[in-house]
């Protein structure tokens, strides 16, 4: 994948800039390792050795037994012992960068010292606020709000309104494929069930090369977000994704009825005598591609494979309203959420119960209640509100969607900041309340 990256930056005439996998690169050898049949027994003993813990809803397992996954997930659950603590350090890691840019200067980074201090100096902003300064790095000033040069843009899914296109930056990449990977290493430790990382996954992101910008007379292609996150990732590369994102690309850039089927066929086909073993993406689209093989093929996914867990992400409900339709497909398996999207990889579910938590140890987590700002992890079980992140490129971005917390680092993604989900959310509580 790096040689992918490297020729991708070649077509662009970018310099090379290697990506530090430093923090990937523990997974992918051990996955690389797994490919050996010849030495499972040496690999159950070494894992026996270096992965001796319990990761129940009760406790997290020490991160002094992690092994080879502690540069990836120990950070992780490190930030959930004290997340305030966690909080104040990235938070003074992120205005380091910050003062780096013209924004940043512009709002007095370098004078800032405390959470007040910053929510004083910076405002928060939505995409449209963004787009100003999104325009001079486009021009190749960027400077005028991230703190290093863009690898590449990425491109929204567009679901609840027009496509937004962003910049991604070396260390924003880092930390999605980092922060992307967690899900499935916790699950892994959690469960004991390595055989997961012995199959393949189903890829069924959208394609990453949609459109292209021009700057000084050079073109650049982009595309959405998922594929493009795919298609650079070197973990995935070891995960063995099927079909690779090259293969999803080369089909055409139809996000229509007859581009999705094209897609559909193609993973069918090379996914049906195959070992697959989970399914990681956007969740409709991954209940669409059952519903599609099971009208064309007259099979259920869980007649083809043994699919030992789902990974989804991109939507609200996912527990409530998606997984007891994907287990009719795919089987009595787990669902596991991911809290992420086009900007980073927010959150992810820790254990049995149906929520998400932070990564605390990566991004800035803000909440605007209806009794004040206030940090994401001071909110207590049953408040709500619109969240606001702060990360390597944007400062105190507004995601857009509501958050509320069940307690103990359990938050639940209520849906986008719009009436209908106002509304919704308020007769919801008004009936069901909340449990955890």
């Amino acid at each position: 994948m790096i040689a992918t990256l490297a020729s991708w930056r070649s077509r662009v005439q970018i310099p090379p800039r290697p990506l530090n996998f430093e923090r990937v690169t523990p997974l992918r050898n051990w996955l690389a390792s797994q490919k050996s049949e010849t030495h499972r027994f040496a690999r159950k003993k070494h894992i026996s050795q270096h992965i001796q813990l319990t990761c129940d809803v009760e406790m997290l397992p020490e991160t002094n037994s992690l092994g080879m996954f502690q540069p990836l997930i120990g950070p992780w659950y490190e930030s959930l012992k004290n997340p305030q603590e966690s909080q104040k350090k990235v938070l003074s890691e992120l205005l380091e960068k910050y003062a780096q840019t013209r924004y940043g200067e512009n709002h007095h980074a370098p004078q800032v010292d405390t959470i007040a201090d910053f929510r004083a100096n910076f405002p928060h902003m939505h995409y449209r606020e963004l787009n100003s300064h999104l325009a001079e790095v486009q021009k190749g000033d960027y400077a005028a709000l991230l703190p290093e040069p863009l690898v590449c843009w990425v491109m929204t899914r567009g679901s609840t309104g027009a496509a937004k296109v962003l910049p991604a930056t070396k260390t924003h990449l880092e930390q999605i494929f980092l922060c992307g990977s967690r899900a499935l290493i916790n699950y892994v430790l959690r469960t004991k069930d390595f055989e997961i990382l012995n199959g393949n996954i189903l890829n069924l992101n959208f394609p990453s090369n949609v459109h292209t910008i021009t700057k000084d007379g050079k073109e650049m292609t982009y595309g959405y977000s998922s594929g493009t996150y795919a298609r650079l990732n070197p973990t995935f590369n070891m995960v063995s994704l099927l079909p690779k994102q090259e293969e999803i690309d080369a089909l055409g850039t139809e996000i229509t009825k007859a581009g999705w089927e094209k897609r559909f066929e193609l993973a069918y086909q090379q996914a049906c005598n195959a070992n697959v073993t989970a399914a990681m993406g956007v969740t409709p689209i991954i209940l669409s591609f059952a519903k599609y093989i099971k009208k064309k093929h007259r099979k259920t996914p869980k007649e083809l494979w043994n699919i030992r867990a789902l990974f989804c992400t991109s939507v609200r409900k996912i527990q409530f309203k998606y997984a007891p339709i994907l287990r009719k497909y795919f089987g009595n398996v787990p669902v596991v959420e991911i809290y992420s999207a086009t900007e980073g990889v927010f959150a992810q579910q820790l254990d049995g119960l149906p929520y998400v938590t932070p990564n605390y140890d990566t991004y800035v987590f803000e909440v605007e209640t209806s009794q004040g700002t206030k940090m994401l992890h001071e909110l207590k079980r049953g408040e709500w509100g619109k969240l606001i992140v702060s990360s390597c490129m944007f400062p105190r971005y507004c995601m857009g969607d509501l958050i509320e917390a069940a307690g103990k680092n359990y938050f639940r993604i209520v849906g986008r900041n719009n009436a209908l989900t106002l509304l919704e959310h308020r007769l919801y509580r008004l009936v069901f309340g909340w449990i955890i």
